[in-house]
């Protein structure tokens, strides 16, 4: 019997840019997906031999790990293309002979598809003999709204025990986001300090500076909201918050994660102008693939509040959007004041491009002056090389850790269906009450409202140009 992991959509940008580079230097380390045959797909009309040279300059250039002709030759020969619509129920059955003329029995299903293709696809291998016995990964967003990631749920499960079950959110692999729990938990300085009388807000930004490039078809129906705040930075909003779980595994951590999200303050008619700004930049509208009355948010702002004994009204603000002239994402925590004439002390986490981990605070100027300035220490991790060439990708943590079946850093069920239920919320209160989408230029940091939500706390961006 052999190990499989079968990729549907492999000829999209997620598979050539992100999975095949990942499994290459899982191929190359002898790490777990060493030991995995692939099979890829997809409705093109490919041999193998040109699937693989194809696949073959996207793994040199995405690949973290050197590229060379013999290595990628090694890799190469575990990938097999299966030309099929996956959309059409009768094609399964070739699929399932394919599986039997090759003895590939233990399998890995990979959605690296669109949402909509997701309960096709499952609905497919539920004709395969023993394919439920195997585990499917799943790309976010998990659903296209409440209520279908409600029923798409349900139907997995009676196709894939929960525990098969992997929804992927890579934003989890990062090496910050799981180092926000050492930084935290290891320092006194801060463990102790992680709390409403110490913090006076924290702050979530992924900023991109592309605009929505070739995937207008979906983001149109998507926006911001759903694409990033609900799959991505309420997750890593819940890393932070958390209180220590009894131990950093599964459902302990999932537990604790929870308790978060239900936490969350809910939105109402009367407060939701002090929660959310939602913007879209100019020339979204002109954009290929988008319709000229669009009104989906590439931006939103949020400020939240954690209804809990350690955060109660410290608010926690979360940006996110496209077109804002730079790209980082980043957790800022900053520290309440001692001293009237200090400065914050502010911990910054970088999750990306650069990782690593600033940390600015207040002393005496050197020599005769009484005068406070700041200073700052910065880490900057990836600078390294050894340490960006042995650190592995996002993707290759979490394929490995689905391959042996630890499940910690990937989304629950009841952590999306929480995510859903607050962050659809927001937006249908948000258009009752008939609020803007508001424009912004692109190139800049997104719309001054967003600005003024933070200022009516006393609060500003950390980092934001004046």
């Amino acid at each position: 019997m052999k190990k499989t992991i079968t990729i549907f959509g492999g000829t999209g940008d997620l598979t050539f840019r992100k999975l095949l580079p990942a499994m290459y230097n899982m191929h190359v380390t002898g790490g777990e997906g060493a030991g995995y045959d692939i099979v890829i797909i997809g409705r093109r009309n490919y041999t193998s031999g040109e699937y693989r040279q194809i696949a073959r300059d996207w793994v040199k250039q995405f690949s973290r790990l050197p590229f060379t002709e013999e290595k990628y030759k090694d890799f190469s020969e575990k990938i097999e293309y299966y030309r099929m619509d996956f959309s059409d129920p009768a094609a399964y059955e070739g699929l399932e002979n394919y599986y039997k003329e090759r003895g590939l029995s233990e399998h890995i299903f990979y959605f690296a598809v669109a949402p909509r293709f997701f309960s096709t696809i499952a609905e497919g291998l539920d004709g395969i003999h023993e394919a439920g016995k195997g585990k499917v990964i799943l790309e976010k967003p998990f659903g296209e709204d409440l209520e279908s990631a409600k029923e798409l749920s349900r139907r997995l499960e009676e196709i894939f025990a929960p525990d098969r079950i992997y929804r992927i959110d890579h934003y989890l692999g990062k090496e910050m986001v799981r180092n926000m729990q050492i930084i935290r938990f290891t320092n006194p300085v801060f463990a102790n300090n992680w709390n409403r009388d110490a913090v006076s807000c924290i702050q979530i930004s992924a900023m991109e500076d592309v605009g929505v490039e070739n995937r207008a078809g979906y983001y149109d129906t998507s926006g911001a909201m759903k694409d990033m705040v609900q799959n991505h930075l309420l997750q890593i909003l819940s890393i932070v918050a958390m209180e220590r779980p009894a131990s950093f595994k599964g459902e302990d951590l999932h537990e604790e994660q929870l308790k978060v999200l239900k936490a969350l303050r809910p939105a109402s008619g009367e407060t939701i102008r002090d929660m959310l700004v939602l913007g879209q930049y100019e020339g979204y509208r002109e954009e290929k693939g988008v319709k000229p009355d669009s009104a989906t948010e590439t931006y939103a702002a949020l400020r939240l509040f954690v209804d809990n004994e350690r955060w109660q009204d410290v608010p926690f603000y979360i940006r996110t959007g496209k077109k804002l002239g730079r790209r980082e994402m980043e957790v800022a925590v900053i520290f309440r004041q001692t001293e009237e004439y200090g400065e914050n002390n502010v911990l910054l986490i970088k999750i990306q491009p650069m990782e690593g981990v600033y940390f600015q605070f207040n002393i005496k100027r050197p020599g005769e002056s009484e005068e406070v300035i700041q200073t700052k220490m910065d880490f900057c991790q990836s600078c390294v090389v050894e340490n960006r060439i042995n650190t592995p990708e996002a993707y290759e943590r979490l394929l490995g850790a689905c391959m042996r079946g630890e499940r910690s850093w990937f989304s629950q069920w009841d952590q999306i269906e929480a995510g859903w239920r607050y962050v659809s919320g927001m937006k249908r209160i948000y258009q009752e009450e008939n609020l803007p989408i508001v424009t912004y230029a692109q190139g800049t940091s997104g719309p001054e409202a967003a600005d003024q939500m933070l200022n009516t706390m006393g609060h500003s961006w950390f980092g934001q140009d004046d």
